[in-house]
């Protein structure tokens, strides 16, 4: 995004870390044709950052939200929202941009939060990774609600500023500063990637 909103958010994101390569995997949330209209100013961030993770042999785990049955598997959700990513529609599908390798793990999941009901911190704990970095959208939502899951299980958590997206610029800041407060290192993709090309 052109917007810099560490600058922004500085007086909350006062703590500093640099991932660890070999400890770290990435998180890309949601990155789904239902939620395109939250993508255009962060797509080319989140695919450098994929490529960048990838040819450093990072794991990369892809989220998709998605339900079912809403009676059976749509909790609070179906009540709160009046439209519904359903697994299996077209827009349930990750963004054609997007393309998923070998190697690349691809979760589905059914509430905001990527470790609630899917095993997720399992299978970051079997690949010894104990730092995620968390892309995609909403950033208000399903990032930062994973974002807080991965705090509590003790992960460290890095959020990039510049590849994550949600309904306006006040929410955005909003989750950033909460985030920084208390649950995570908020940097960009510039940073990610200098530190990236530093330990490759």
């Amino acid at each position: 995004m052109e917007t810099d909103y560490l600058d922004q958010i500085a007086s909350y994101n006062t703590r500093k870390a640099q991932p660890i390569a070999k400890k770290c995997a990435l998180l890309v949330i949601d990155m789904q044709e239902f939620f395109r209209s939250f993508t255009p100013d962060i797509i080319d961030n989140v695919l450098m950052l994929i490529e960048g993770f990838r040819a450093n042999e990072i794991p990369i785990i892809f989220t998709r939200h998605g339900h079912k049955n809403l009676k059976e598997d749509g909790g609070l959700l179906a009540i709160w929202w009046e439209n519904h990513v359903m697994y299996g529609s077209p827009e349930w599908e990750l963004l054609e941009e997007i393309h998923v390798k070998k190697g690349d793990i691809v979760l589905d999941k059914n509430r905001y939060s990527a470790f609630w009901g899917t095993g997720l911190s399992e299978r970051l704990r079997s690949k010894n990774v104990d730092e995620v970095v968390i892309t995609g959208v909403m950033t208000n939502c399903c990032c930062e609600t994973t974002a807080r899951d991965a705090f509590m299980r003790d992960f460290n958590v890095f959020f990039v500023s510049d590849a994550t997206s949600t309904e306006n610029v006040d929410l955005h800041l909003a989750s950033l500063k909460n985030l920084a407060f208390g649950f995570a290192y908020i940097v960009n993709t510039e940073f990610l990637c200098r530190t990236l090309s530093n330990t490759g």
